[in-house]
């Protein structure tokens, strides 16, 4: 799909208030005709008929009451035009926002947030006034003058003619202009969807910046980017005031065109004053379309440009899990979750082949450590039971039900997940804690605080619960932040837990509290664990061993440390980090 065709296929949110505009600006222009037979009256009673004031009295009240509709209607159609491009941008911002969440974290990581930030707030923005503007206005271009040449043709058809002919010089010259607005309206998004990036990562990035003094190197990338962004937004101006010069200079001859016929054809006696006047008179006002055609165009080039990077987003195919829509329900009578892996194998875009086929069994209730060497394949056996990714092929069963037939959003209510770097969002901890339960009670977030072993540490805060904290846990340890995730997953109190390196890289404090949180955690539950500490893999039912995609081998701590494998020289290294 083009992007003309995406932009006039999103008209169908307008409901009726396109349509309401675009019938309010043609009844003003309606009037706008009447305003002018009125107005040529006058004068030519005024002037030839030597009309006194009593005369055209009620000529000049019709006009004020034309002058007092034209202005409401035009004020109707402005205020319903901009309703009509608030409908598209609060649907078409909530249609994009749900695309990127049913794509899921692995669909974007290769995005930069502050890209994807500009499209949804700037991008979605910068397309009002191709909907409250331009759209009516292509209508009214044709409605308009077409109207105006049936009054013109049959008392004036030179006039009629020259205005006929000259029409089309007016769009002929926008659209040969307009060529190269397009390709300077894109490159200038792009330039700045790639500032508002860099400006996001610079900014989460700056303690970094500042440890390895590279903050005065990045202000000179900051304003190398600026300067481009700058030198586009001038070029586009340039190409907008050339236009706009050249659409006004078209409009002003054919106007003076029409006027000069006028003028010689009454000097001779070829037409009458009122015919020649009012015909003249509705000369500017039948290219007022034209030219504010001319003016709205470069709405449509922004809104070209902003709608490039939507198109994309929307263009990435949406996971077949994330479409599910069955009616089965996962547990209907309470029973234990059994998961199964049959042949299931996993191949990234960009990065090959991550997980072999593999078949495997965890058992309800069981604890399941995942150990291996980076890059074996443990965290895409999280990321299909989380639901973030679907297999390349074969099937996960949950209680023989395939988990692609599953609705994604039910399963997910069944399992807590915590990630090795969990993220907090800037707000008080108790709407952390609360994140994926907002209603639970304040007894039930403190005792999941309590599990986790936090909630000393926040009753100590100033302002307890309420207290504010920064994105991605700024103020906060890395063990303090772990403990938080692990509150959320309490208080969820989900049947099956998903670990992901759940205590890597913190001190033996922290990693003590939350190895004491996590056994509490997976009382009668199923645990399902990427291991890097001995305490964890002593404890699990079954440990799976990972190689290149691949269980090498599987089976307890003790009897994996009794046969010959790969687990003998992993467990030396995990023995060692818990030392």
């Amino acid at each position: 799909m083009s992007i003309s065709d995406f932009l006039k296929s999103q008209k169908y949110l307008t409901g009726h208030y396109l349509s309401l505009a675009i019938g309010l600006g043609l009844s003003a222009g309606f009037l706008l005709i009447l305003q002018a037979w009125l107005l040529a009256n006058i004068i030519n009673a005024v002037i030839f008929e030597k009309a006194a004031l009593d005369d055209v009295y009620v000529w000049l009240l019709s006009m004020l009451g034309v002058f007092s509709l034209r202005a409401i209607l035009s004020w109707a159609a402005e205020i319903i035009a901009f309703k009509a491009a608030a409908e598209i941008k609060r649907n078409l911002r909530q249609t994009l926002h749900q695309h990127i969440l049913s794509l899921g974290p692995i669909a974007t990581d290769g995005e930069r947030s502050g890209e994807l930030i500009n499209t949804l707030i700037d991008g979605v923005e910068a397309l009002e006034g191709y909907y409250a503007r331009y759209l009516p206005t292509m209508s009214l271009v044709v409605l308009i003058p077409l109207s105006i040449l049936i009054f013109v043709f049959p008392i004036d058809w030179i006039s009629g003619l020259v205005l006929l002919v000259t029409a089309p010089l007016i769009p002929f010259f926008m659209i040969l202009i307009g060529k190269g607005t397009e390709r300077l309206n894109k490159k200038q998004w792009r330039e700045m969807a790639r500032m508002s990036a860099h400006f996001l990562d610079m900014i989460q990035g700056l303690s970094t910046l500042k440890i390895f003094n590279a903050s005065q190197r990045e202000i000179e990338t900051i304003r190398r980017i600026s300067t481009e962004y700058r030198q586009s937004t001038m070029s586009v101006l340039r190409v907008a005031f050339l236009s706009s010069l050249v659409l006004e200079f078209l409009a002003s001859v054919s106007i003076a065109i029409v006027a000069v016929l006028v003028g010689f054809r009454l000097l001779y006696g070829e037409i009458d004053f009122f015919y020649g006047f009012f015909a003249l008179l509705l000369a500017p006002e039948f290219y007022l379309p034209l030219r504010n055609m001319g003016t709205h165009y470069h709405a449509r080039l922004e809104a070209i440009g902003a709608a490039e990077k939507m198109l994309d987003i929307l263009a990435k195919p949406i996971p077949a899990h994330a479409l599910a829509n069955n009616d089965k329900s996962l547990i209907a009578t309470n029973k234990p979750i059994n998961i199964q892996f049959d042949q299931v194998s996993y191949a990234y875009d960009n990065r090959g082949i991550a997980l072999q086929p593999l078949k495997l069994s965890i058992p309800a209730g069981s604890r399941t450590a995942l150990v291996g060497k980076s890059g074996a394949g443990k965290t895409t056996i999280i990321r299909l039971l989380a639901g973030f990714i679907s297999p390349t092929s074969g099937e996960i069963k949950i209680n023989d039900h395939n988990l692609n037939q599953l609705k994604l959003e039910d399963w997910r209510k069944h399992i807590a997940w915590v990630p090795q770097n969990p993220y907090l969002f800037h707000g008080s901890i108790r709407e952390n804690i609360a994140l994926g339960m907002p209603e639970a009670s304040e007894e039930k977030i403190r005792t999941a605080a309590k599990l986790a072993h936090i909630d000393q540490y926040i009753q100590n805060l100033p302002e307890a619960y309420n207290t504010l904290i920064g994105e991605r846990g700024q103020g906060l340890s890395g063990g303090q932040i772990q403990r938080i995730a692990l509150a959320r997953a309490f208080l969820k109190d989900a049947p099956i837990i998903l670990l992901d390196e759940a205590t890597a890289n913190l001190d033996a404090e922290s990693e003590q509290l939350i190895q004491q949180s996590l056994d509490q955690l997976g009382q009668n539950k199923t645990l399902i664990m990427i291991a890097h500490r001995l305490k964890t893999v002593e404890k699990a039912d079954q440990i799976l061993v990972m190689d290149k995609g691949q269980v090498t081998q599987t089976g307890t701590h003790k009897e994996l440390l009794e046969e010959p494998g790969l687990y003998s020289d992993i467990s030396h290294d995990i023995y060692q980090s818990s030392l």
